[in-house]
Order: C-alpha cells, then sequence, then structure tokens
C-alpha cells in the first residue's frame, strides 16, 4: 500500500474544488476525538469531567450560557456524538454537496455550510427564547450536529436543480426537490417533538438554502462574506515571503507590446450567458442543457 493515512488526508484537505470532502473530514476528526477522549475520561472516573467541556462545543438555548461561549454558535455544527447521527449527515451532505460543487464550486458549499449552520443556530436560539411553549426546556437545552449546514446544502441543491434525480432503494428514480420538500415538512411537524431544537435549526438552514440560491440566480452571492472572511483567518497564519531585490546595471530594454502578457480574457463567458443557463436549469432541470452549455457552466464554476 503506498502512502499512509496522513498522506491520503493532506491529499484530500489540498485537493482543490473538494469542499464537501474537507467538511466531512473536520467532522469526522471532531467525530473520533471525542469518542475516543470519553473512553479515557471514563477509564479515569472522569465522564462527568468529558461531557462538562464537551458541552462547551454545543450551542446552548440559553442566552446567558451563549455568551460565555460564544464560539459554540460555529462549533456545533461541526460536533457529533451518536454514529448514526453523524452517518446521515454526512451523506446527505456527500450526496447534495457534490451538485452544488461540481456547477457552483466549492465556495459555495463552504458558504451554504456556514450560513445555515449559523442561521439555524440563531432561529434555535430565538424561538426557544421568544415562544413560550420552549419556555421550560430553555435552561438545559443543547444542541450540535450539522444538520442546519447540510438542510442549506440540501435545499439549495433541489433550488439550483430541481429536477436532478437520485435513485432511492426500494423507491427508484426522484427528483431531489421532492425529497428537499419531504425533509423540510417532516422538519416542521418535529418542532414540537423531543428533538425540537434540532427540526427549528433544519428550518433555518433551509431557508438559507433557499434564499442563497435565489439570490445566486439574480447575480448576488449572499455569502460571499463567508469565502473573504476565511481568506483573511488563513492569510494570517501564511508566513510572509521575502521580497528579494537585485539592482542591475545598464540600460533596461523597453518593453514591446509583444512582450506584455496576453489577456486571459478570451473566450471567458460572459455572466448574462451564464445567468441564462441558469434560469435554463431552474425551469428545465439539468438534462436540457447542450453540451456546449453544459462546458461553460463548468468553466465558469472554476474561476
Amino acid at each position: 500500500m503506498n502512502g499512509g493515512i496522513k498522506e491520503e488526508f493532506s491529499n484530500a484537505w489540498s485537493k482543490p474544488n473538494n469542499a464537501v470532502v474537507q467538511i466531512i473530514l473536520i467532522n469526522l476528526i471532531v467525530f473520533v476525538a471525542a469518542r475516543v477522549f470519553k473512553v479515557f475520561f471514563d477509564l479515569s472516573g472522569a465522564t462527568d469531567t468529558f461531557f462538562w467541556i464537551f458541552r462547551k462545543l454545543q450551542l446552548p438555548a440559553d442566552v446567558g450560557s451563549f455568551l460565555l461561549q460564544p464560539w459554540s454558535i460555529v462549533t456545533y455544527f461541526f460536533t457529533h456524538f451518536d454514529f448514526f447521527h453523524i452517518l446521515f449527515n454526512m451523506l446527505f451532505l456527500f450526496w447534495f454537496g457534490r451538485i452544488i460543487q461540481e456547477f457552483l464550486n466549492s465556495k459555495r458549499v463552504i458558504a451554504l455550510y456556514v450560513l445555515g449552520g449559523l442561521a439555524g443556530g440563531i432561529l434555535y436560539m430565538f424561538i426557544y427564547n421568544f415562544l413560550p411553549f420552549y419556555g421550560d426546556r430553555v435552561a438545559e437545552s443543547m444542541m450540535l450536529g450539522a444538520s442546519a449546514g447540510v438542510f442549506a446544502i440540501v435545499v439549495g441543491a433541489a433550488v439550483f436543480m430541481p429536477n436532478y434525480t437520485f435513485f432511492l432503494l426500494f423507491i427508484g428514480p426522484v427528483k431531489i426537490k421532492y425529497i428537499a420538500i419531504f425533509y423540510v415538512f417532516m422538519s416542521f411537524i418535529g418542532t414540537t417533538g423531543a428533538n425540537a431544537g434540532g427540526e427549528i435549526a433544519h428550518l433555518g438552514g433551509a431557508l438559507v438554502g433557499w434564499m442563497y440560491i435565489s439570490q445566486l440566480n439574480k447575480g448576488t452571492d449572499i455569502g460571499s462574506w463567508v469565502i473573504s472572511f476565511i481568506q483573511f483567518v488563513k492569510s494570517m497564519f501564511k508566513p510572509q515571503p521575502k521580497i528579494k531585490v537585485t539592482h542591475r546595471s545598464g540600460n533596461r530594454r523597453p518593453t514591446k507590446k509583444s512582450d506584455q502578457p496576453k489577456s486571459s480574457s478570451a473566450g471567458k463567458t460572459p455572466q448574462a450567458e451564464i445567468d441564462a443557463i441558469l434560469d435554463k436549469i431552474s425551469e428545465k432541470g439539468y438534462e436540457s442543457l447542450s453540451k456546449d452549455e453544459k462546458q461553460k457552466l463548468f468553466n465558469a464554476s472554476k474561476k
């Protein structure tokens, strides 16, 4: 076997346009770390200490508790403890995230996931604190899981390509718009059940997915600030390159027009044409595109 696990993880992380796998990896790392640490804490008789620490990654419904751990508005949607919880979240992220990644690029996957997670968390806290029905649950309610971000991606994919079809076991071909509608409906009727907080967060994520793609089809990327912020944070940890100054004597050869770099704008598809292709997808589905239109959309997604 060539290479090792570390190398495979490194390749997956550095591979361009691979946000779906990268988000899955972060969730898996947090999940595995939590389960491993729990074993050590259990063996040392400090299980209560483990859960006290683990709760710091979860999002509390109580506003006062949240102000003591504000980072939890982000950490909660990368945190899982139950195997089947993370399994189904990551499967849905993989299936629907690939659609966004392939046709709208990785940055939109990240933006949808983060915006969905933030919106789901905010809606969860708002509803729990302002509707009397949830008053007796606020003090002890905590939320974790990627579901809100995943719902944003699921609904976003369904709005972007409503007629895209999945083949479901025992059911057959189903358009993803119906899958999204079904899960949003199930979340709505679950908002008064045992997992009310999670279901409310799902609806917040779903709303973001619909808004994001609807605005993107109009030419506005409401998630661009997410990518800009992430790039800013990354830049803080990158070493600044040393600038080497060289001095040369003599006259410089005048730059000829032919020596100047040629513009790369040739062959670039106009934004209006890309918008028209996206409108066609919304109306008739991806299958209605010609080979040339698919290629133009693919080329645009890489920019």
